[in-house]
C-alpha cells in the first residue's frame, strides 16, 4: 500500500504602516479625561463616515502632507485614512492534510485543496507554494515529481499536459480567480522541491482589492508497477503575501 500524507502550512506576512504627521506650528498629542480616551486626535476642515445604502466613506480634509511618500528603501503614508484596513487580508485553506489511501498501478489518484484570499492592499497579493522534498517513504525510497507527458512536458516552473496513465509522478494544477494562465486546459507542474534549491511557485496572484477570492488545487498521484510499497509523504508550504 502507497500512502501519501501532507501538511499544509501557511505563513501570512503582515505589513506595518508607518504613519506620522510633520507640523512646524501645531502639536498633536492623544486627549485624555476620566471618561474617554482619544489616541489620534488632528485639526482640520471636515471628517467623517458618509453612507447609503449603497457606499460608506470615511473622509478627513485639511489634514497636513497626507499622502504616499516614497524613495529608495522606504514608503511612508501619512494621514488619518491610513489607519482604516477596510479589507484585512486573509488567506484561507479548507484541509490540513491530504490522503490518497491506497494506490492502484497506473490509475491516476487526485484530490484538492480550496484556497481563499481577502485582499485589501493596493498592491495586490501573490500566494506560493513548495514541497519540502519529493514523496519520501519510511524506507528512503521516493515518487518522483511528475515530468508530465512527453508531447508537452513540465517542471516546477512550466505547465504541461499529463492526461496519459503511462505517465507517472507527483504533481498539481491549478483552477479559479487569480490562477496563472499556463494551467488553462488542465495542465499540470511539479512542485517547486526546497531540498533541490528550487524557487517558490505562484498559485495565486492578484493586483486588485477583493474579498472571497477562490481557487482549487488539484493533487494527482500516479505509480508504476515497479514503485516500492510503502509509506510515502511530504509537506508542501503555501505562503500568502500582500502587497501594499
Amino acid at each position: 500500500m502507497i500512502k501519501q500524507l501532507m501538511k499544509i502550512r501557511s505563513l501570512l506576512i503582515l505589513a506595518l504602516m508607518v504613519l506620522f504627521i510633520a507640523s512646524p506650528v501645531v502639536a498633536v498629542h492623544p486627549m485624555t479625561s476620566d471618561s474617554y480616551q482619544i489616541d489620534w486626535p488632528n485639526l482640520n476642515m471636515g471628517a467623517g463616515v458618509p453612507s447609503s445604502g449603497n457606499y460608506g466613506l470615511g473622509v478627513t480634509t485639511g489634514q497636513i502632507a497626507p499622502g504616499l511618500y516614497s524613495s529608495t528603501g522606504y514608503k511612508v503614508r501619512a494621514g488619518f485614512q491610513y489607519i482604516h484596513s477596510i479589507i484585512p487580508f486573509v488567506f484561507k485553506i479548507n484541509k490540513i492534510a491530504v490522503d490518497f489511501n491506497s494506490l492502484t498501478v497506473g490509475t491516476p489518484s487526485t484530490d484538492t485543496i480550496d484556497l481563499e484570499v481577502d485582499c485589501g492592499g493596493a498592491g495586490g497579493y501573490a500566494v506560493t507554494a513548495q514541497e519540502n522534498n519529493p514523496l519520501t517513504s519510511t524506507a528512503a525510497s521516493t515518487i518522483a515529481d511528475t515530468t508530465c507527458d512527453a508531447g508537452d512536458p513540465c517542471d516546477e516552473s512550466d505547465a504541461g499536459t499529463w492526461a496519459s496513465n503511462t505517465t507517472y509522478g507527483f504533481g498539481y494544477s491549478m483552477s479559479g480567480t487569480d490562477v496563472p494562465n499556463e494551467f488553462s486546459g488542465g495542465k499540470y507542474k511539479q512542485y517547486a522541491d526546497i531540498s533541490g534549491a528550487e524557487t517558490p511557485q505562484a498559485v495565486m496572484t492578484g493586483t486588485n482589492v477583493g474579498i472571497g477570492k477562490t481557487s482549487t488545487m488539484t493533487l494527482k498521484i500516479n505509480v508504476s508497477g515497479i514503485q516500492a510499497a510503502g509509506v510515502y509523504e511530504n509537506i508542501i508550504t503555501f505562503i500568502a503575501t500582500p502587497t501594499y
